[in-house]
């Protein structure tokens, strides 16, 4: 259904509830559409491939939701200070 915008203002209530009811409504300036009101989606938005595999693994047992925050450990181990520097050994390893 195709209406204007100035019989849109007039009879607002009445679109609506159109709309509501699963109308479709295609307001117009001039002739030409300018806007579509669609009533309201009833079902839920489709998962996407991740939440889809997200919830399987939970299903599984494999996952589980974070239990909040966890530190890091209070204490490191140091470097040893006569050894080579971290950097060096990566550079000596990527050849």
């Amino acid at each position: 259904m195709e209406v204007s915008i100035r019989d849109l203002k007039n009879r607002l209530s009445e679109y609506l509830r159109l709309v509501a009811s699963g109308e479709e409504v295609v307001v117009t300036s001039r002739g030409k559409p300018v806007a579509r009101l669609l009533p309201p989606r009833a079902r839920k938005r489709a998962a996407t491939p991740e939440q889809e595999a997200i919830a399987h693994l939970r299903r599984q047992s494999w996952l589980r939701p974070a239990q909040g925050k966890r530190s890091l450990p209070a204490q490191t181990v140091p470097w040893p200070s006569d050894a080579t520097p971290l950097s060096e050994l990566v550079l000596e390893d990527r050849g």
